[in-house]
């Protein structure tokens, strides 16, 4: 029997991260124990189904609580300098960064009892996504406890917000990069020795879930647009939007349909009455995947339009574009992160500067006035996906990290058992 693994990540349900629901739903089909420990169980009004399924195998535990208290009144009380250390620790490893701070304070106390909690119910490793608070969460148990630890990195979480990400990467008995870019990134910011324990496994689909297109958009008829992602700044819908004023100008008739929701979402709004675009530009909200997988087929173009911001956050390799990419819908994205290992230029769909609108817009027109050529690179972009990023087989190469790693002494340092 696979050891039961605790998953952690911040927030669950969660619409945008289809990719950790996934993944976890795939471990347990391929027999694994699957511990569900997000850091705050979110109340949305749109919740994936197979997100519905997990939410009774939830572990709550409370910020704050008697038990939450009495629990580390225990841990101080048995193990006084270690606790101490640990809060010393996390102080100065987060100083830097106020926010980073503010959080990880709140959730020391929370993770002391989920430690106790994990021990109790016989959790042999931990895999955070994130190697923001998720990663300090596993690190803080590992430290009480001894229970091994991994973490999957993604972007954010080592562009922006890096307090003692060095100190959660040496702990971590390995750590998986969903990208090239990012191992070689790390590489530079903590040193080459995390080379070592980093392996790249892509954050996949199950393409036989998407239904491709059967043959390329019939010329003439209007261009039919997709883009999805969370409505924030740096997924860049507002390039998008003007990307569809000058296809307007250029007199390209054209359809697009943006899914997500978000805190830019008035902003949009504006911007698409000010640029004259409501009847051609419409914003769906948020959707359950299994409506997003029936969208993608009716697309004729689906655009990433990501950029940098200057706090130097950005994607990673989305997941709507190895969907879109599943559909064999050609695609346009930004040059950024990792998305080249997915699009290839001219070969898997087209790559264009970030913050161009100019450039996304030449790009669909393209797509609008050689419809067969794109169609060509969008059946090699399935290929793609069906060799590279394939969940089940993604999955089990995680998996195999697990059995060669999982429930092993970290020989870097010595562990005290406080719980249980």
């Amino acid at each position: 029997m696979p050891l039961k693994i605790a998953y952690v990540m911040s927030r669950f349900p969660h619409l945008p991260e289809t990719f950790i629901l996934r993944e976890m739903s795939e471990l347990e089909r391929q027999g694994w124990q699957v511990a569900l420990y997000p850091l705050v169980v979110q109340a949305q009004p749109v919740v994936h189904a197979e997100a519905a399924r997990w939410l009774p195998e939830i572990r709550h535990v409370p910020f704050v609580s008697r038990a939450v208290l009495a629990g580390n009144g225990r841990v101080f009380w048995q193990h006084p300098t270690t606790y101490l250390r640990l809060w010393k620790q996390t102080i100065i490893g987060n100083i830097s960064d106020p926010n980073m701070l503010l959080r990880a304070c709140a959730l020391f106390p929370k993770a002391v009892q989920a430690a106790a909690q994990m021990q109790a119910e016989g959790v042999g490793h931990i895999h955070a996504h994130y190697a923001t608070h998720p990663a300090f969460f596993a690190w803080l148990i590992h430290q009480l406890t001894g229970i091994s630890y991994s973490l999957t990195v993604h972007a954010h979480d080592i562009f922006v917000r890096t307090a003692m990400l060095e100190a959660k990467l040496r702990s971590a008995s390995f750590v998986v990069a969903i990208s090239d870019y990012n191992v070689a990134y790390l590489s530079q910011v903590v040193g080459p020795w995390v080379r070592d324990k980093t392996a790249v496994i892509h954050c996949g689909i199950t393409p036989e879930l998407y239904q491709p297109r059967s043959a390329p958009a019939q010329p003439g008829l209007p261009l039919e647009v997709i883009s999805i992602g969370s409505l924030q700044p740096y997924k860049g819908q507002a390039f998008l939007v003007r990307a569809c004023a000058l296809l307007k100008q250029a007199g390209i008739p054209f359809r697009c349909r943006i899914i997500g929701g978000g805190a830019e979402q008035s902003n949009l709004l504006s911007l698409i009455e000010q640029l004259g675009l409501q009847q051609q530009v419409q914003l769906l909200g948020p959707l359950p995947q299994e409506e997003v997988a029936a969208l993608l087929p009716t697309a004729t173009c689906y655009v990433q339009p990501s950029v940098i911001m200057p706090s130097g956050k950005m994607e990673g390799i989305p997941v709507s574009l190895m969907e879109a990419l599943a559909c064999a819908v050609p695609v346009v994205a930004t040059h950024l992160s990792g998305v080249p290992e997915l699009v290839q230029d001219g070969v898997t769909g087209f790559l264009v500067p970030p913050a161009d609108a100019g450039a996304l817009a030449q790009a669909m027109q393209s797509i609008y006035q050689s419809p067969e050529a794109a169609f060509a690179t969008a059946v090699a972009g399935r290929q793609h996906v069906l060799h590279a990023f394939h969940l089940q087989h993604n999955v089990t190469e995680l998996a195999s990290l697990f059995k060669r790693y999982a429930g092993k002494e970290n020989l870097a340092f010595q562990p005290q058992p406080l719980c249980g």
